[in-house]
């Protein structure tokens, strides 16, 4: 009766589908790892952005902000800073009066939301080890430009 009729058998699509299940479960952890790529260079981009928005504000009033808000205020130096891409706002630390140092940093993959340090000799203390930051004293380590 069923003689001569073309088709998969039920082993033949089991093992199609378990094929396709081992190519997403290979696919999906590579997908996550060029994510935080991809946010880690957003972060690093606009910390560039940042960075250079603080020297004109120093340019433009021998000093440096005491927050990065007040960038925003200026809108000849900033109009709108951008937020992290690890889901926060950026953090903004500055040395000691008179202001001569400072440091911004992105939480980073892990979302450390320590704080970090900047000292009056312009050494950065991270406050978790993938902070991605700038600054421009001593770079604490090699996710620091």
């Amino acid at each position: 009766m069923f003689k001569g009729k073309k088709g998969f058998t039920l082993i033949e699509l089991l093992i199609v589908m378990a094929v396709i299940a081992v190519l997403i479960g290979i696919a999906i952890p590579s997908f996550r790892g060029m994510q935080n790529e991809a946010k880690r260079a957003k972060a690093q981009g606009d910390l560039r952005v940042i960075k250079l928005a603080i020297e004109a504000y120093n340019a433009k009033h021998s000093a440096y902000p005491t927050a990065l808000a007040t960038l925003e205020s200026e809108a000849t130096v900033i109009q709108k800073l951008p937020s992290d891409p690890f889901g926060t706002t950026y953090g903004y630390a500055v040395d000691a009066s008179p202001a001569n140092y400072y440091a911004i940093w992105s939480v980073g993959p892990d979302n450390t939301t320590t704080a970090c340090t900047i000292s009056t000799a312009g050494v950065v203390t991270v406050g978790g080890d993938t902070q991605i930051g700038t600054t421009n004293g001593t770079p604490p380590n090699s996710n620091w430009q």
